[in-house]
């Protein structure tokens, strides 16, 4: 399966808590693999039958090799699951599935390596950017982890393959024998106290990205924040080569794909351990001109009579919409959904750059009165199917040069995804550009 052999695994048993996508994708790459498994889902558990699986509630591990949770397991705070307990008890290890990975590629014989990405922020498109940058170049990659393909699920790579795992701070405290070749820790901010106690046990989870690495390798560290400074202090002493991420030192234009200041630390983050795995600045510079962005984060869907559509619809808070706003001097901005705690109240100082708001989704009240609170004008457009063609309108009115949808809102209200939503503005932007005109007007009051 996958280019792992069959029987790598023969005689292993394993315990699977959680079959979402990351715990199904597990199972069917240990099933692969030759192992056993047991596998339970609290909620209404289903695979594919199997002779080598049962599906049946963990009540006793006793002589697995390890258990895997899913990611959004908690196994110790804010409650430890009654599985991981039950692991605990009875000394079973509890392994994300990027350990998994890195044990069955040696396993397996392959020295490919690895580079861990992590962060609270930005690590998607770096991952995205890694993997596009070795891919130009020719070095056989795979990409996966915490963004798209489950860790296990990826193919088995030749020696001088690379592995780019985007990796959570949920993966993160569940590795063990992994060991990056190069990895970089891009930012902390507060994020997922609930399941780390506090920023002491988050930025903990954090540094273990640098577990196990050597002189040999090398650690990329932003450094606008205190954790990291201290997580570097940290790594340091160990022997690793620590390189400090300075967005100001990025040599050139980056291109279209990767708009704002905190895509200059992605681009310095990929740039670095691109270095050190081999790649020419050359190459490098060749991989960026060709990196098409990723989906929903900053992306340039299209364009029309000057104006860009961007798609940001993965920033589903304030602070993600924030490095929106700061990328653009002047925008139409399409916000709403279902408001975070705080609103946008911390976008006032970008509120400058918003020429106009267009709001939809349930608590766009909400996002209307701050913003008439700060003199920004907007109009209440319920739906995406008419704010696209306002904003629209108005752009080419006022010679804004950009429509931007980022919500700062979650999209659960009108969509199933945020890559729902994303995908619902791209098609009605593909509409207004191939028509040859905007839409029905909007006959609704502006305010502000």
């Amino acid at each position: 399966m996958n280019g792992f052999p069959t029987d790598l695994l023969a005689g292993e048993r394993y315990a699977v808590c959680g079959l979402g996508r990351n715990g199904a994708a597990v199972v069917d790459a240990l099933l692969g693999m030759g192992a056993e498994v047991q596998a339970w889902d609290d909620r209404n558990p289903t695979l594919s039958p199997h002779d080598r699986l049962t599906l049946a509630p963990l009540t006793d591990l006793s002589g697995m090799t390890a258990l895997v949770l899913s990611p959004g397991i908690p196994h110790l705070l804010p409650t430890p699951h009654p599985v991981a307990e039950l692991a605990r008890a009875q000394g079973i290890q509890i392994l994300s599935d990027a350990e998994l990975l890195y044990r069955a590629v040696r396993k397996a014989g392959s020295q490919a390596r690895f580079a861990a990405v992590t962060g609270t922020n930005g690590k998607s498109t770096t991952t995205a950017l890694l993997a596009h940058l070795l891919q130009s170049a020719g070095v056989p990659c795979a990409a996966g982890g915490n963004l798209g393909t489950a860790s296990l699920a990826l193919p088995l790579l030749p020696d001088n393959g690379v592995y780019v795992i985007e990796m959570s701070s949920y993966m993160l405290e569940r590795l063990d024998d992994f060991h990056a070749s190069t990895a970089c820790l891009l930012n902390i901010t507060p994020d997922h106290l609930d399941r780390h106690g506090d920023m002491d046990g988050y930025a903990a989870a954090k540094a273990h990205v640098f577990d196990n690495m050597t002189s040999d390798d090398l650690a990329a560290i932003g450094q606008d924040d205190p954790w990291c400074q201290k997580i570097a202090d940290d790594v340091a002493p160990q022997g690793v080569t620590v390189t400090f991420l300075d967005p100001d030192a990025v040599p050139e234009f980056v291109g279209d794909a990767l708009p704002g200041r905190h895509n200059l630390q992605n681009v310095a983050a990929a740039w670095a351990m691109a270095r050190h795995l081999g790649l020419s600045d050359d190459d490098i510079r060749k991989g960026l001109a060709s990196f098409p962005g990723l989906e929903h984060r900053l992306q340039k869907i299209a364009e029309r009579d000057g104006v860009a559509f961007v798609n940001d619809s993965k920033a589903t808070n304030a602070e993600a919409a924030s490095k929106a706003l700061g990328s653009y001097e002047r925008v139409m901005w399409i916000a709403g959904g279902t408001a975070k705690a705080g609103g946008i109240d911390m976008l006032v100082p970008w509120f400058d750059r918003i020429a106009q708001a267009f709001l939809i989704g349930r608590d766009a009240a909400i996002l209307a009165e701050t913003l008439k609170a700060h003199n920004v004008p907007f109009t209440l457009c319920e739906t995406l199917d008419r704010a696209v063609p306002a904003a629209f309108e108005a752009a080419l009115a006022e010679g804004v040069k950009t429509v931007l949808l980022s919500p700062a809102c979650a999209s659960f209200d009108q969509f199933r995804s945020f890559e729902d939503r994303g995908s619902h503005f791209l098609q009605i932007c593909d509409n207004i550009v191939k028509s040859g005109h905007s839409g029905e007007m909007l006959t609704t009051e502006q305010e502000g």
